[in-house]
C-alpha cells in the first residue's frame, strides 16, 4: 500500500464478481484468479460504495495508468492498473515477522527451518527471508511455465510457513528436488553446496531477475584485497572500500540488495580472526556520480589512490578532492610521487559546484550468513537496536530416537554489546571467551547482506 511513502509488495489475487466486461483477462476470459502484483493506492472512489483497491498489474491487462474517471489515484505504465474492491482481493504473501513478533513466532526449538541431509546452507539463506522484505521480488516475478512450480513451492511451501515460525524439512527437500528435476544441478538434494551457487541458480537462472549489482552485472559481490593491505582488523566498509580501490570499479546505482562474500581461502582460511560488521554502509564514494572534495565540500576533480592509503586521512572513503585542496595535499614532500587522477565529471556540474549538505547513500546490514567446519548458519537483524539480533542454526540438535533434525532460533544481544566496542577492545577478546554465539559473527563471517530502505520499494 503506497501511504506515506511506504508500499506493500505481495500477490494478490482477485476472487471477485465481474462488474465491468473490460476488465475480462483476455487470454483466460475470466475476471477472477488474476494475480496481480502492487497495491499502489486504497481509499474511496466517487462512483463506487466501500472501500477500493488500485493495483498495478505485471502484464498488461488493466485499464488505466493509475487514473479512475479522468483524475489519477497513482502512476504505472499503461494499461497496468486495475481498480477494485477491497474485500474482493486476497493477500498471499505473508508480511514479514515485525520485531514485535520475533519473540512470539521465531524463538525457540524447532522454530525457522528444519535442516536435513546437508541443507544447512540452503536454510541458512531461506532464513533470510524471515524478517525481510528485500528479496521478495523473487516471490513474484514472471517465470517460465517449466519454472513456475519452484516459485510457487518457494512462496507457499517455505516463505509463508517461515514468517509463521516454522518449516518442515521435507518442504526444502520438496524445493530440492525440483531444482534437480529441472536441470539445474544433479545433487541438489544431497551434497553440501554454497550459499552464493543456491542463490545465483534462483536469482538467474529460474528467475531472470535484474542483477543486484549492476558493477559486474553479478547479484553477489566477491571481496578481494591485494597482498599489500595493511588491514588487521577491518570493518565491511574497509574490506569493500579497498576491493573496489583495488579493482577499479565503481556502482552504477545504489542496489536494493547487497550481498557480499567475505575474503577467504577457500572455505576453512579466514584471512582474518575477526571482522567488524559496518551496521551501516556508505556507499557515496562507490557511486560513479560528482563527489565533493574531502577537504572542503566543494565539487572533486581528482582522486588519489596514492591518498587512499595514507594513515594520515580517514580510514574510510575515497579520497577525493577540488583542484585547489589537491594541489595544497600534494605540495607535502611525502606526496610529490603521487598521481592524482581527474575524475570524469558531467557537463552539467562543472563550473557550479556541489552542495556542502549532499545526501549520504547509505545501506543497512540486515542479515550475515557463518560458516563454521563446513556449517552455515544465519544471523539476522530483525530491529532497530543494538540487541535486535536473532541466531538460527538449522540442525543445531538431532533427535536420536527418530534421527530427525532439531532447527533452534535464538535472541542474541550480545552481539550489540561487542559492536558497541572500540576496535581495540574488540581486538582483544579471545574467541571462544566470547558470550553466548557472538564469536561466530566475528570470527566466522561469510557474507553479509544489506539492504537499501528506499530502493528495496521498488525493485
Amino acid at each position: 500500500v503506497e501511504e506515506d511513502g511506504q508500499i506493500l509488495r505481495g500477490i494478490i489475487r482477485y476472487i471477485g464478481p465481474i462488474v465491468d466486461p473490460s476488465y475480462l483477462h483476455p487470454i483466460t476470459g475470466r475476471y477472477f484468479g488474476i494475480e496481480l502484483q502492487i497495491v499502489r493506492w486504497i481509499g474511496n472512489l466517487p462512483t463506487r460504495e466501500g472501500i477500493s483497491v488500485g493495483i498495478e498489474l505485471e502484464e498488461d491487462y488493466g485499464v488505466s495508468d493509475g487514473t479512475f474517471k479522468g483524475k489519477r489515484y497513482f502512476t504505472c505504465p499503461p494499461k497496468r492498473a486495475l481498480f477494485v474492491k477491497l474485500q474482493s482481493c486476497k493477500l498471499e504473501t505473508v508480511p514479514p515477522i515485525s520485531t514485535e513478533q520475533v519473540h512470539q513466532l521465531l524463538i525457540g526449538r524447532m522454530k525457522g527451518i528444519q535442516g536435513h541431509c546437508n541443507s544447512c546452507y540452503m536454510d541458512a539463506a531461506l532464513f533470510l527471508f524471515s524478517c525481510s522484505s528485500v528479496l521478495d521480488s523473487m516471490l513474484f516475478k514472471s517465470t517460465t511455465p517449466q519454472d513456475a512450480p519452484i516459485q510457487r513451492i518457494l512462496l507457499h511451501d517455505i516463505v509463508n510457513p517461515l514468517r509463521k515460525g516454522f518449516v518442515l524439512g521435507q518442504n526444502i527437500m520438496k524445493f530440492r528436488e525440483q531444482l534437480q528435476d529441472h536441470g539445474y544441478s544433479h545433487s541438489f538434494t544431497t551434497e553440501e553446496k554454497d550459499p552464493e551457487e543456491f542463490l545465483n541458480i534462483v536469482m538467474h537462472h529460474i528467475l531472470a531477475l535484474d542483477p543486484l549489482l549492476k558493477v559486474q552485472e553479478s547479484y553477489c559481490y566477491q571481496i578481494f584485497l591485494d597482498q599489500n593491505h595493511s588491514l588487521i582488523l577491518p570493518t565491511v566498509q574497509q574490506l569493500l572500500e579497498h576491493s573496489f580501490h583495488n579493482a577499479g570499479l565503481k556502482l552504477a546505482e545504489v542496489p536494493s540488495c547487497l550481498i557480499l562474500q567475505m575474503p577467504r581461502f577457500g572455505k576453512k582460511f579466514k584471512m582474518f580472526e575477526k571482522i567488524i560488521p559496518s551496521l551501516e554502509l556508505d556507499i557515496t564514494d562507490l557511486l560513479s556520480e560528482p563527489q565533493q572534495c574531502i577537504v572542503c565540500g566543494h565539487l572533486a576533480v581528482e582522486e588519489c589512490g596514492d591518498c587512499f592509503k595514507e594513515p594520515i586521512f580517514n580510514p574510510t572513503g575515497f579520497k577525493v578532492f577540488c583542484k585547489k585542496c589537491s594541489a595544497q595535499v600534494h605540495s607535502h614532500p611525502q606526496r610529490h610521487s603521487h598521481q592524482p587522477a581527474a575524475l570524469e565529471i558531467p557537463k552539467g556540474y562543472l563550473g557550479r559546484g556541489v552542495p556542502h549538505t549532499l545526501t549520504r547513500d547509505r545501506l543497512e546490514l540486515f542479515a550475515v550468513l557463518c560458516i563454521e567446519t563446513s556449517h552455515y548458519v544465519s544471523f539476522v537483524k530483525h530491529g532497530p537496536n543494538k540487541e535486535d539480533w536473532i541466531f538460527f542454526d538449522s540442525m543445531a540438535d538431532r533427535q536420536e530416537r527418530d534421527g530427525f533434525n532439531i532447527p533452534e532460533v535464538q535472541a542474541c544481544p550480545e552481539v550489540g554489546m561487542y559492536l558497541e566496542m572500540s576496535p581495540a577492545e574488540l581486538a582483544s577478546q579471545v574467541p571462544r571467551d566470547m558470550k553466548g554465539v557472538a564469536k561466530r559473527l566475528f570470527c566466522d563471517a561469510y557474507m553479509y547482506l544489506y539492504q537499501s530502505t528506499s530502493m528495496c520499494l521498488y525493485r
